[in-house]
């Protein structure tokens, strides 16, 4: 598994001090993006937080997915949250250890007072004596909130003394961008009351050691004003796949107004578990968990990028529609449609194309995607995906013949695989395939069948880039 290093800088670390009239939480920024470039320590915040013990225990759920493995649990080696500054609002994003759960703590206009909300993302330090501090928070007495740093020190930083190394594989990366683009597949399926919610998470299990649900996926269906559980994936059936890694919410459940519940359609006939995302509604803002098909599989192994970073099309198309984004809090379709010219259709391909390098994330309360640069080397995620490289190695070697609707490929060992894609649906005769039935998105053999019907036969690797992609 490729990973490297990342390094984050903090000129200071954060804390929580207490101040005349109330207290004073200061989260301190490392490098990161902004509407004028990259700038070491952003400051996009200070003002006051509306409501401040429902923001410090959101804040604390958001680090709890950052320093978790919630499979085969290993030494706690936590990626600080990212932050990311809309105009209107502030997002804090987090990814598990294990790379099956993502997290996002919403900061609405309604739970800020203050000043103005600037533009941007970059790391925030969550560091463990300001954990500590946030957890004793026990009234909601005034709380002044400063992202990035003091307003009279900004441009007089003279380097940062605070840094953490922490290692950040590329499958973290895959799994961040992938969770993005399954979300954007999601519907609203169920919406329980503050009673209902808290009914329903305090009686999920708190721990699975991370192992496969005996019996398979649990499933759970809205009957009357609550979820009930069910073995099958019957229509309108939601999957909640390792219960367990719901632990997170527990840290908000006496604050919650509601608990909305989005996944994808179900008729009755899945081919397995499915991606789900469980948002708690706070006073003036809103977190959301959103769990990988099962505990022991990341978000990285999904594959719904493939299509777009197979096509040159909706690369081109992504540098364009990267230019017009402004650091949007709802990214419109049909307003960058008009702007760029291109059809609704390839702006969406470009933003699931601009998902896969953290420019774009995807929030499934409002059905839209939202303007963020995060702060690490994403572009890793196209260029160490094994089913892409090694798609674009069979073709580079001329191993996709077309007949038709019919593709045929040699694989490296010799053996023939047969791809048909009728009116847009896929299969193929090879065994990843007949495993997982198009649930992890395409194989490289389809990929490469796909790739030369687009006319991308031009993108060359070494055949060698095959070794070890499935």
């Amino acid at each position: 598994m490729t990973r490297s290093l990342q390094a984050v800088a903090y000129r200071h670390a954060s804390v929580l001090e207490s101040a005349a009239g109330g207290s004073r939480l200061g989260l301190e920024t490392s490098r990161g993006a902004t509407p004028a470039g990259v700038a070491d320590h952003p400051r996009f915040f200070a003002g006051f937080l509306t409501s401040p013990q429902v923001a410090a225990a959101g804040l604390l759920a958001v680090a709890d997915v950052a320093a978790a493995r919630y499979y085969q649990p290993q030494l706690r080696a936590s990626l600080d949250p990212v932050v990311t500054g809309n105009g209107d609002r502030l997002r804090f994003e987090s990814f598990s250890g294990c790379g099956g759960v993502y997290a996002r703590l919403d900061v609405l206009a309604p739970g800020l007072d203050g000043g103005p909300v600037g533009h941007g993302t970059t790391n925030v330090d969550v560091n463990n004596p300001l954990r500590e501090a946030l957890s004793r928070i026990g009234s909601d007495d005034p709380l002044h909130l400063r992202v990035g740093p003091e307003e009279l020190t900004v441009t007089t930083l003279d380097g940062p003394v605070v840094e953490k190394k922490v290692p950040l594989p590329d499958r973290w990366l895959r799994g961040f961008a992938e969770a993005q683009v399954i979300a954007a597949g999601f519907d609203l399926r169920a919406e329980l009351s503050a009673d209902e919610a808290v009914r329903f998470l305090r009686g999920l299990p708190r721990a699975g050691g991370g192992r496969r649900a005996v019996g398979g996926p649990r499933w759970v269906v809205p009957v009357g004003r609550g979820l009930r559980p069910t073995t099958r994936p019957v229509p309108g059936a939601v999957c909640l796949p390792g219960p367990e890694r719901l632990a997170a919410l527990q840290r908000v459940l006496r604050h919650a107004t509601a608990l909305r519940v989005h996944g994808p359609a179900v008729t009755g006939s899945a081919p397995g578990a499915t991606a789900a995302a469980w948002e708690v509604v706070l006073p003036g803002m809103r977190l959301t968990l959103t769990l990988s098909p099962d505990a022991s599989r990341g978000f990285s192994g999904e594959g719904g990028v493939l299509d777009a970073l197979a096509t040159d099309e909706a690369a081109e198309d992504a540098e364009l529609i990267a230019v017009l984004l402004a650091w949007e809090p709802r990214v419109d379709v049909a307003d960058l449609a008009a702007a760029s010219g291109l059809a609704p259709e390839r702006v969406r391909a470009a933003l699931v194309r601009l998902g896969t390098s953290g420019r774009v994330g995807y929030d499934t309360a409002e059905a839209a995607y939202f303007h963020r640069e995060l702060p690490y080397d994403a572009e890793r995620v196209e260029r160490h995906n094994p089913r892409l490289r090694a798609a674009r190695a069979l073709v580079a070697a001329g191993a996709v013949a077309l007949d038709g609707p019919v593709g045929t490929v040699t694989a490296e060992d010799g053996h023939l695989h047969r791809v048909r894609d009728p009116a847009g649906v896929l299969s193929c005769s090879c065994p990843w395939w007949a495993r997982y039935r198009g649930g992890r998105g395409p194989c490289k053999h389809a990929l490469a069948v796909r790739m030369v019907r687009r006319g991308t036969a031009a993108q060359r690797v070494p055949a060698a880039a095959a070794g070890g992609a499935r």
